[in-house]
């Protein structure tokens, strides 16, 4: 590759351009303006705009761009790239062609699962695609209050460590409670993160008043979680970047944009787009960032706004707008070819000076890199027995008051207390479909203990059978709900037996299975086949009764404790407000 004196004679035109666009409507999100300019490309750098002749050599490769608008590719502000169940390149096979050239991740989920060696892995394969990976060195892994067990926790030593790597552009997922509670390892993460220049990034839901005013105080910059636009508003109006989430499971965008379109902000300039969670069969039916640019569009947002939104707005919140966000001399050549930007439907993308996507499609070949035991043997559990995944009573009694975690399928992330009353037999307490009560447990994988704690949840819906996942942020341990012991362990132990995936079991065989077997949390399958694998998964988990729009993201997100009432980890059941592990059998009859 050139180096920073190839591309200051590049940008004399001593050396030519490898790459010219010619023909254009260049969108110009830094000056907010639309006007013809030829972009002329040094090797993956733009080097000049507007008349770009003399930059033209006898090997300049020219692309026609007449009919088109020129956009810069668009940033996906706070991702869990792993929560796609897709790698590096799988996902960038899905993403780049849509026009999202750069993401902004923490790889915190490979992190807790295959440790600091597991995520510099990631990072070398982003480096050899098309798809930039900024990375958000985590405050701290697990995120899980009280901590939980995980294979790796990231704290204070691998801060010293990794700040200095030239992905590394902040401090991720600065959950509030950490603040809260003056997290010894999380305060010193943000020193250090001082020293080292790097703004701190958030995870604030619902926090307004007095909270949020303590929290700012920990320095962070952006945040990506509000639930309302009076939230977003409060938090633009206290100096926060605010970053609107439309993911997979949790739809924002619609409500955040509100603040714009009905409580008459106009310094749109501070908001920026995310999808936090994304899987392939979503992005291939609704799209990704380009989606959320068509959505803000139809609600009254103007073109240029909307594509800031996606683009420049995001670079600056996270200071990497003199990297990639914008179509300028010394930026990233990461240009979308759009036709109408009131469709904005991505037609030609070129990622780091080459052109690699037409038509929806990946044009450049992309293969995955050869995969290291640090990645692929993540398992250190052994199989577990039907009896182990009981609840026992306090008594003898026929009957038990039980508390139950409530979803919904309304919000994925609400999880209320039900208590209801279950039967008993001979001192253990069963679940019952009826009521639909069905057993959860969190099986520890990583080898620390033993740990399988069993408790109740409500509003699956299955009435026979188990599902099980092993991609399960923020420890992905493997999570297991069902109607019975014995098909639990039989999902349970063909995830251990295949090291990693999410399987569906009725009546002691597996109806389906979907192999992750990097990390035990992502596969490189192609993202088309991804979708189908997901689909197979829902209609098998359908199949047993289940009727939430997304069986397996409800259940893999119940191990998140940042988020109220109720979660589990391997622990036990969590009262998330109270940050304390609670015993799920009330009382005894």
């Amino acid at each position: 590759m050139p180096d920073i004196r190839d591309y200051i004679r590049a940008g004399r035109a001593e050396v030519k351009a490898t790459l010219i666009i010619r023909g254009g409507n260049l969108v110009n999100v830094a000056s907010d303006e639309i006007y013809p300019a030829d972009i002329a490309i040094y090797h993956d750098r733009i080097v000049a705009l507007g008349d770009v002749k003399v930059y033209e050599g006898k090997d300049t490769e020219i692309i026609d761009a007449t009919g088109y608008h020129l956009c810069p590719g668009m940033i996906d502000g706070h991702l869990h790239v792993e929560c796609s169940k897709m790698s590096i390149t799988s996902f960038a096979k899905a993403v780049v062609p849509l026009g999202t050239t750069s993401i902004v991740s923490g790889l915190d989920q490979i992190l807790v699962s295959a440790g600091v060696a597991g995520a510099r892995e990631f990072l070398d394969e982003a480096a050899q695609g098309p798809l930039k990976v900024f990375w958000g060195a985590p405050c701290k892994t697990p995120y899980t209050l009280p901590v939980s067990n995980v294979g790796h926790y990231f704290g204070p030593e691998d801060h010293l460590a990794t700040h200095n790597w030239p992905e590394c552009v902040g401090i991720w997922e600065t959950v509030r409670e950490f603040i809260q509670e003056m997290d010894d390892k999380v305060l010193k993460a943000l020193e250090i993160a001082e020293k080292s220049r790097l703004p701190v990034l958030g995870c604030s839901p619902m926090a307004r008043g007095q909270k949020l005013n303590s929290y700012l105080q920990s320095g962070v910059r952006a945040d990506h979680e509000s639930y309302t636009a009076d939230e977003m508003l409060e938090k633009l109006r206290n100096g926060m970047h605010v970053v609107i989430r439309e993911s997979s499971i949790s739809h924002f965008l619609t409500e955040n944009l509100r603040i714009v379109t009905e409580m008459g902000i106009k310094a749109t300039r501070r908001i920026s787009f995310c999808t936090d969670d994304v899987v392939a069969s979503d992005i291939l039916k609704r799209g990704h960032l380009d989606n959320m640019v068509r959505m803000a569009i139809a609600m009254g947002i103007q073109p240029l706004t909307a594509i800031q939104m996606a683009t420049i707005n995001g670079a600056e919140a996270l200071r990497i707008d003199h990297k990639v966000g914008l179509i300028a001399p010394g930026r990233s050549a990461d240009i979308l070819f759009v036709k109408d930007i009131a469709d904005f439907r991505v037609d030609r993308v070129v990622a780091k000076g080459r052109l690699v996507a037409e038509k929806g499609r990946m044009t450049a070949k992309l293969a995955a890199p050869q995969r290291s035991d640090t990645l692929m043997r993540t398992f250190k559990v052994d199989p577990v027995k039907p009896e182990e995944l009981v609840v026992r009573g306090k008594g003898s009694g026929e009957k038990a008051k039980v508390l139950a975690m409530a979803v919904t399928p309304d919000q994925i992330f609400v999880r209320k207390r039900r208590d209801v009353t279950l039967k008993a037999k001979d001192g253990i307490i069963l679940a019952d479909p009826a009521l639909d009560v069905q057993y959860v447990t969190v099986v520890e994988r990583y080898g620390r203990t033993r740990n399988r704690p069993v408790a109740f949840v409500a509003g699956f819906g299955l009435e026979t059978g188990a599902l099980a996942t092993s991609t399960a942020p923020d420890d992905n341990n493997i999570v297991c709900v069902g109607t019975n012991p014995e098909d639990m362990a039989v999902a349970i132990n063909h995830i251990i037996a295949h090291n990693g995936g999410q399987a569906v079991v009725k009546d002691g065989k597996v109806t389906a299975f979907l192999p992750l077997p990097i990390g035990g949390i992502v596969s490189d399958l192609e993202p088309a086949e991804m979708a189908e694998r997901e689909d197979a998964l829902d209609d098998a988990a359908r199949a047993l009764g289940c009727k939430l729009p997304w069986p397996f993201m409800y259940m893999f997100v119940l191990q998140i404790t940042a988020i109220p009432d109720y979660a589990i980890t391997d622990l036990g059941a969590i009262d998330c407000i109270d940050l304390k592990v609670v015993d799920p059998v009330l009382a005894p009859f």
